[in-house]
């Protein structure tokens, strides 16, 4: 029977109602998918300040970021900052309608439908815009099922729409570059463009730019480093996608295509490398302490591995490059091939007069410090069983001079393998600011985190100067006074006399000059300033020149007994050329949030050491040191006086040869240097290199002759200021042995 022709009009209102409920449906659910009515949504707080993990920046005083504290390698950067070669290659792309739709691209919606889905062509390209990545990157999905990751990507379309609502098309541009993941532990375009080309996003070229841009496919597969076949293919069709949209010409195109990926400047950011390193995890440990008690105005303590604080340093990055840089080289070039030529005829013990038990205690020790061993205890293993762990041999990579090498060892002797290596920390300060322009912890802080510039280590004749101040300032003499060089002897309670003995018989038991006997680091002479005055007045005025180490009030101070940090060292030597003014150093001058607001500043303690009369007067003693006494080697060997004539400095030896010091004065900088085996049972043998001028000062002379050739640095070579009144005193039996001794005095 036909149907009757009310029949169709009911047939189609049904239609209708069916369509229109599916499109009221749809409205509702995203109504409600946006209101976070069907789970989280950003709030719109959190669309305005979205977060990102931000390493936290340590910046140099030159303006160089010298590293990242955080867990991920990120620092933003604004769309000015950005290239406009990155911004036409991620375009051109990921997105080509970018700056025509509003957060979703319906043509690229309808393409993924019927080319991806129904025509099943998988090349045919993703219909994500950049914002809805932006999205995804903001909020991250985690681990859905299938119909999870729908509904997910249906909540950053909702997303993508309000990110477009509150942010320009810069805003979420630059947002994007400063939130992808690169590989390589660069996160952010800024870390990347720092990793890969050692450059500024601002400053990358085309294809750079295309390269970088090219990795946010697949960071490993397409890495440069891993894969340069597939990183150059991927590399050209991104410049293929920017000739094809206009962004590149035909003829630039061929040009950059047939470049060859350059990876000289490839240098990953991480804890463990690049510049201050040691300095980068003092700080670290610092800002820790620092966020506990800083407050957000939302009231949460800051975090300086997710912040993205900016930490401004007193450091000069072109002063720490050279002082890292002499470190390496004396101790790769010269200290350690001696040392490793004395361990052959050693069988290669490293320590010296230490029993087998001792060194079993020493190994032991290093075992239970060593992260292998805690991580092997917190797996419940006995101490028994962790032991033979460590003597089962393992493939591992190990530090070496010539270049880190991989080989197979037992873990238990690798303990013994790192003792053969000597070490360092050395610090320059400046002594008008307190700045400290170079901090060096160590050899390399991949494999030796101990920081020898915190460490305290035995300082031998450095500590000298302190005893010759106590002799100017509270005894009333001068540089030129004659003291004998005779030996003297201490009473000690309960035991034998202590007579220091000096290192050479030269004019002993004649009447010798302070200046004279400072330059050669005569001990009798020492002990004699020792004996007139007390060890009470010398730690009293070591206090005022700022140590704070503990030092044992007993005459045998005067030879350099008291353990004692680079640090203090380097404030306290700084002294001498601030007209006795001690400054506190300083690592950090001020911290900023992300957004560049001052948090907090940091001036440094100051107080009045010594009058400026006896400062200089030191100053002109120490000077006789480099001119013809223990650290002369500074003028014949590595020619410091074409440079400057005002280089003061001291030499420190301790016993057995165990430490090594050198601490150099000019009128900008202070620094001090230590060298040494990790324990003191480690060291040479012979005086030819187990002697401060041997082992420490070389890296002084380094340091500063690439500081005074360099010439933006343009440092100072001018002398010491004069103090403001004459200093007075009668040098007229003294004139005969300056000319003898070629000083050139002049008071």
């Amino acid at each position: 029977m036909a149907k009757s022709k009310n029949e169709h009009p009911k047939y189609i209102k049904t239609m209708w109602l069916v369509f229109g409920g599916l499109w009221v449906f749809v409205l509702l659910f995203f109504l409600f998918l946006s209101l976070g009515w069907l789970g989280f949504m950003p709030s719109f707080e959190e669309l305005e300040n979205p977060r990102s993990l931000q390493a936290s920046e340590v910046i140099s005083d030159d303006g160089e970021v010298l590293g990242f504290i955080g867990l991920e390698n990120r620092s933003n950067v604004t769309y000015d900052q950005i290239s406009p070669n990155l911004i036409n290659a991620l375009i051109a792309t990921e997105d080509v309608r970018f700056y025509k739709h509003s957060g979703i691209d319906s043509r690229s919606l309808f393409r993924v439908l019927f080319k991806t889905v129904i025509g099943r062509h998988g090349s045919s390209g993703g219909g994500s815009t950049i914002t809805q990545q932006l999205a995804k990157n903001l909020f991250p999905r985690g681990k859905r099922s299938k119909l999870g990751v729908v509904y997910v990507k249906l909540k950053e379309w909702v997303v993508a729409v309000k990110l477009e609502h509150n942010y320009s098309k810069e805003e979420i541009l630059a947002m994007y570059f400063n939130t992808v993941d690169f590989g390589s532990n660069a996160y952010g375009i800024k870390t990347a463009s720092k990793t890969f080309f050692d450059k500024s996003p601002a400053d990358l070229d085309v294809d750079e730019a295309a390269l970088l841009v090219g990795l946010l496919k697949a960071p490993t597969y397409y890495s440069p480093v891993l894969n340069p076949d597939r990183a150059l293919a991927r590399r050209n069709t991104v410049l293929h996608q920017m000739n094809k949209y206009d962004y590149l010409s035909d003829e630039d195109y061929v040009i950059y295509s047939e470049k060859p990926i350059d990876m000289s400047s490839y240098s990953p950011q991480s804890h463990n490398d690049g510049l201050a390193t040691y300095l980068r995890e003092y700080l670290r440990t610092y800002m820790k302490d620092w966020c506990k008690h800083h407050r957000k105005k939302n009231g949460e303590y800051y975090d300086v591995h997710r912040d993205g604080l900016k930490i401004y340093t007193t450091i000069d990055s072109r002063m720490q490059r050279y002082a890292e840089q002499a470190v390496r080289k004396h101790f790769s070039e010269e200290i350690q091939p001696a040392f490793e030529r004395e361990l052959k005829a050693r069988n290669g013990n490293p320590f010296c007069d230490v029993s087998k038990e001792q060194q079993t205690k020493f190994l032991t020790q290093a075992m239970k410090n060593s992260d292998r061993y805690r991580a092997l205890k917190a797996e419940g293993l006995s101490q028994k069983e962790i032991r033979a762990r460590f003597d089962e041999k393992v493939k591992m990579r190990v530090f070496n001079w010539k270049g880190n090498r991989d080989t197979v060892m037992s873990p238990w002797d690798s303990l013994l393998y790192y003792k053969k290596f000597l070490n360092a920390g050395l610090m320059s300060v400046e002594p008008g600011t307190g700045y400290v322009k170079a901090y060096v912890g160590g050899i390399n802080y991949r494999y030796f985190k101990y920081d020898n510039v915190q460490s305290h280590r035995q300082v031998g004749s450095t500590f000298k100067p302190f005893v010759y101040t106590m002799a100017l300032q509270d005894l009333g003499m001068f540089p030129c006074t004659e003291v004998p060089n005779s030996q003297v002897c201490f009473e000690v309670w309960n035991a034998p006399d202590w007579c220091p003995k000096n290192s050479t018989h030269e004019r002993e038991d004649e009447m010798v000059t302070l200046k004279w006997a400072l330059a050669h680091s005569v001990n009798w002479v020492s002990a004699y300033l020792m004996k007139q005055g007390s060890p009470e007045q010398v730690i009293n005025i070591a206090r005022k020149m700022g140590v704070r180490s503990p030092i044992d009030a007993v005459p045998a101070i005067c030879v350099g007994t008291p353990e004692i940090t680079v640090y203090e060292m380097a404030g306290a030597m700084a002294t001498f050329a601030n007209k006795g003014e001690y400054v506190e150093p300083i690592f950090v001058t001020r911290i900023e949030d992300n957004k560049g607001m001052v948090l907090e500043r940091f001036t440094p303690q100051r107080n009045e050491a010594l009058d400026e009369q006896t400062a200089y007067m030191m100053l002109e003693m120490m000077k006789g040191v480099v001119q013809s006494g223990t650290g002369v080697r500074l003028n014949y060997r590595y020619n410091l006086n074409q440079y400057s004539t005002a280089i003061a400095g001291k030499t420190g030896t301790t016993q057995n040869n165990s430490d090594c010091w050198f601490v150099g004065i000019t009128p900008r900088l202070a620094t001090a240097v230590w060298t040494g085996g990790e324990l003191r049972s480690i060291h040479f043998r012979n005086m030819t290199f187990g002697q401060g001028a041997a082992q420490a000062l070389p890296i002084f002379a380094y340091f500063m002759q690439k500081v005074y050739q360099d010439p933006k640095i343009n440092f100072y070579r001018g002398d010491f200021e004069r103090p403001a009144v004459p200093i007075e005193m009668d040098c007229s039996n003294f004139q005969q042995e300056i000319e003898n001794e070629g000083f050139d005095w002049d008071f």
